[in-house]
């Protein structure tokens, strides 16, 4: 492929981590010389009203919505080939026409599973070599279309659930989920402890409670930490939750050796990197990371979907503890802390899930898959190209 080559991405707000996918692919690719890299969020630019009620419920399925989330997840499998289907297939169809025809793409990647891109080539006959990157640790049918050029997943387990509904196992590849650089760098941890103002000789427990709250009640598991033990330091990452860091901020200033809360970390990397064990929502992205610097995870009550379906896969791999029940979580946590082999045998086995380079593995293979494409059908004489 040459270097004047034009790719478009697309994308969902549904959650950070299709969005995040997204600006590591495009910045490899820009990093790679592509003359052109359009990121759309297909959805909302077609949709603005469907797609912030669609994006409310879904934030809404981390409390009052689990149910809704948890039909529409595990439902659409059963319906997938009933015409109930065919209003999804078609969504975007217009704007993703109009990209199409004003950027003339050489390829698509795909970050959020839209059926409209591998349907657009079926009614159109118009032939650009499309990709889909799976960002969990599972796999969902509505990832899956026979005009989906290449699959990149983020393990064996997601390439065998692949080849069981019928794709041909050429067409997928185990690369990991892309991240972003930062967690491939190499960083010294003398320098993070100072930083954050951070005692090395204590364990570190890290709790990403983020924009919309892994735990209800993170006040409380705080100051049970705070009350249990002085060997443990809590910090507690708040995101864009202004409400939450307000309401531990008193503890702050009351155990300032044994807690600290702060707002939205650019650089979250360096916290994973001194923590013993986090305690965090099983997203596909946070749980990347903490492959990449092999952070042993607890996960509390993971929400039906693939936020579960990733949780037991870590879970049936070692490498995380689920909780079901909050008044459970510090106890857990005291275990896991206490128990030096376990911490370390976790720590190995998260390891072991991650494949480092993810991002430059993926475009790559892209480029190579897209000229064979684009040869392939040159050769059959194909007017569409």
């Amino acid at each position: 492929m040459k270097s004047n080559s034009k790719v478009l991405i697309l994308t969902a707000k549904y959650g950070n981590g299709h969005v995040q996918v997204a600006k590591t692919l495009e910045n490899k690719c820009k990093e790679l010389g592509f003359e052109k890299v359009v990121v759309c969020n297909l959805y909302s630019e077609s949709f603005p009203v469907f797609s912030e009620i669609t994006q409310y419920l879904y934030l809404k399925s981390f409390s009052i919505g689990k149910q809704f989330y948890r039909i529409f997840y595990y439902g659409v499998d059963k319906i997938y080939n009933k015409r109930m289907m065919n209003l999804y297939f078609k969504m975007g169809h217009k704007r993703l026409h109009q990209i199409v025809t004003s950027e003339q793409p050489d390829m698509i990647i795909n970050t959020f599973p839209m059926i409209v891109v591998p349907e657009y080539r079926r009614k159109t006959g118009t032939v650009i070599p499309t990709f889909n990157v799976l960002t969990d640790f599972c796999l969902h049918r509505i990832w899956v279309h026979e005009n989906i050029d290449k699959y990149y997943v983020a393990s064996n387990h997601v390439k065998e659930k692949l080849i069981q509904v019928g794709i041909h196992p050429g067409t997928v590849n185990v690369t990991g989920i892309p991240i972003r650089s930062q967690f491939e760098d190499e960083v010294c941890k003398k320098e993070i402890y100072a930083k954050y103002n951070l005692d090395s000789s204590k364990k570190t427990l890290l709790i990403m409670a983020g924009a919309h709250g892994v735990l209800k009640n993170v006040k409380e598991l705080c100051q049970s930490f705070i009350s249990k033990s002085d060997n443990i330091q809590t910090v507690v990452v708040c995101g864009n939750n202004a409400l939450l860091k307000e309401s531990l901020d008193p503890l702050t200033h009351s155990n300032p050796e044994q807690i600290k809360v702060l707002s939205y970390v650019e650089r979250v990397d360096e916290l994973y990197r001194i923590a013993s064990c986090m305690i965090t929502k099983p997203g596909g992205i946070t749980l990347t990371e903490a492959t990449a610097l092999g952070v042993p995870v607890i996960l509390f009550k993971p929400v039906p979907g693939q936020e579960k379906e990733n949780a037991h896969f870590f879970e049936d791999n070692n490498a995380a503890i689920i909780v079901n029940q909050i008044e459970d979580i510090s106890e857990e946590v005291y275990k896991l802390l206490e128990d030096e082999h376990r911490l370390e045998q976790m720590k190995m086995n998260i390891k072991k899930l991650h494949v480092p380079g993810s991002a430059d593995l993926i475009v790559e293979d892209m480029i190579k898959e897209a000229a064979y494409i684009k040869d392939k059908h040159m050769m059959a004489g194909s007017v569409n190209y």
